[in-house]
């Protein structure tokens, strides 16, 4: 009778690294600069047509599907910037300007999960859960 076969429960932890690094490689991932691959992000609005900004320059109408080069991990990647800016822009004056931020990642922090979907309503008033680091003069 054979000897049961037993795990080293060191080398199983050693092994929890090289799993979790394949989730986002494959044939089919698109690399971008400074390895990175693509993640998509869908944007949405509570009215249709509202102008999205992505760190200032225009992006396109709601709704739209954004592709974003991150890190591995999934997070958004600094690209020179800490932080990565969506803005939703009214249509009408009882509409409310959008904004949301996420934080950019390098090697010592990363950064923040990149959504599947990000939703503007944009008839909710500015108030705790705005943040607009770039206020109109």
């Amino acid at each position: 009778m054979a000897a049961p076969f037993r795990l080293n429960p060191l080398a199983c932890l050693g092994l929890v690294p090289l799993l979790a690094g394949c989730q986002t490689s494959g044939p089919d991932t698109e690399r971008g600069p400074d390895k990175t691959v693509a993640e998509y992000l869908k944007v949405e609005s509570s009215v249709p047509g509202i102008s999205i900004e992505t760190n200032g320059v225009y992006a396109g109408k709601t709704p739209l599907t954004l592709r974003i080069f991150g890190d591995a991990a999934g997070t958004f990647h600094r690209f020179g910037s800490p932080e990565y800016v969506l803005r939703a822009l009214p249509l009408t004056t009882n509409q409310f300007l959008q904004t949301k931020v996420f934080r950019t990642g390098k090697r010592s922090s990363p950064g923040d999960s990149v959504p599947g979907l990000v939703f503007f309503d944009m008839n909710q008033p500015a108030g705790a859960m705005q943040i607009d680091l770039f206020p109109e003069r």
